[in-house]
């Protein structure tokens, strides 16, 4: 490297010290500044809407119905704009000249995955604010995940469908100049890659996550989605029974050009995983809560999905996500709810409410719930 591009580097490098007792210290280097008002926790910090209806999916087959999905989209994005119409709403956020990335959750897939028929809605809504379905990309880090969904049935031809890792482990799919540098266990490899489309081609991204338990991070929401969902080598935060996520996932999503890009979250909660997430093998731990989930602010609407979680783990007579207990620590195949292979960090959506990410506090954070 030479002096001049080693310096420009390092003048966009900013180091994360440690606060706590155990919290790594983190190096992130990026040429990106934010915008003026950046994508999280957006125009509505602190405000969520929440849709429900018992029609949007049967429970025994799974079989979505699509028009009450698309009302459930149309009257969460309106409640949550104030306006009186779809393209009003979604003009809020996305405008024609726009590249925009739809960031789904395929972890699990084909059974666990941001739901094709809430993700054809909002393609649909994106297309009809004047963007080009070649300026649309679905994307996902793993193929073999992405195509097993067949998302390519539910959208319009041209809508661009991508992996970002092809073949596994590929680096060509993420950004050399835009990283987060951070040594967990005396791992070989210590950094991990923004995606190049998010640093290089997209405009704005919407984030399409599914309610999910997940056994490192105690929940797959917003967050985790968009962080880990936009890196590379980021599985090596865990190792035993310790994980990382707690500081990494906050770390990960607030670096620029992703934090500001992100301007909409969309929450699938048609069908969820209470254990055994993200990739889920038993019928049993799956359940459905009939909800899709809208805001700006990923922090308050995870705050919400670990009631949503641990309320069922209640439910079901399974520890709490928050159990810190190494008596609870196994390994091996997760059918066990009240066993798990790591100790859940939960507390990664509070961490994110410290570095400006969002509201956490269940007080000050505005739900309106609306029933079709």
């Amino acid at each position: 490297m030479h002096r001049r591009s080693f310096l420009q580097v390092a003048a966009a490098v900013t180091a994360r010290a440690s606060t706590t007792a155990g919290t790594p210290v983190y190096r992130v280097v990026t040429h990106y500044s934010p915008s003026a008002h950046p994508g999280m926790p957006g125009p509505y910090p602190g405000r969520v809407v929440r849709t429900h209806s018992e029609k949007s999916i049967d429970s025994s087959t799974a079989s979505v119905d699509v028009p009450t999905v698309r009302e459930m989209m149309s009257r969460g994005i309106r409640a949550l704009t104030g306006e009186k119409n779809d393209g009003d709403a979604w003009a809020h956020f996305i405008d024609s000249k726009d590249v925009v990335g739809i960031k789904l959750n395929c972890s699990g897939a084909p059974k666990i995955r941001s739901a094709p028929e809430v993700v054809a809605v909002v393609v649909e809504n994106v297309i009809a604010r004047g963007v080009p379905p070649a300026n649309i990309y679905l994307y996902e880090r793993f193929l073999d995940q992405l195509t097993s969904v067949h998302y390519e049935k539910y959208v319009p031809q041209g809508v661009n469908i991508v992996a970002v890792e092809t073949p596994r482990r590929s680096l060509l799919g993420y950004d050399p100049r835009t990283y987060v540098e951070v040594d967990f266990f005396g791992e070989d490899d210590t950094r991990s890659n923004m995606v190049r489309l998010v640093t290089e081609r997209f405009t704005k991204i919407v984030n399409v996550p599914n309610m999910k338990e997940h056994n490192t991070a105690g929940v797959t929401g917003c967050l985790k989605n968009i962080a880990y969902g936009n890196y590379s080598n980021v599985a090596r935060s865990h190792r035993d029974a310790k994980t990382n996520t707690l500081s990494f996932i906050g770390t990960l999503t607030n670096v620029e050009p992703l934090r500001s890009k992100t301007v909409l979250q969309v929450m699938d909660g048609l069908r969820g995983v209470w254990h055994a997430g993200p990739f889920s093998e038993y019928e049993r731990f799956r359940f459905f809560p009939k909800q899709i989930v809208f805001g700006t602010d990923p922090v308050a609407i995870d705050r919400l999905l670990i009631d949503v979680i641990d309320n069922k783990r209640k439910a079901e007579g399974a520890a709490s996500i928050w159990d810190r207990s190494m008596d609870r620590i196994r390994s091996g195949p997760l059918s066990d709810p009240n066993f798990n292979r790591f100790i859940r960090e939960p507390g990664h959506i509070e961490y994110a409410s410290k570095a400006g990410l969002g509201i956490y506090d269940l007080a000050k954070i505005r739900v309106t719930d609306v029933e079709v």
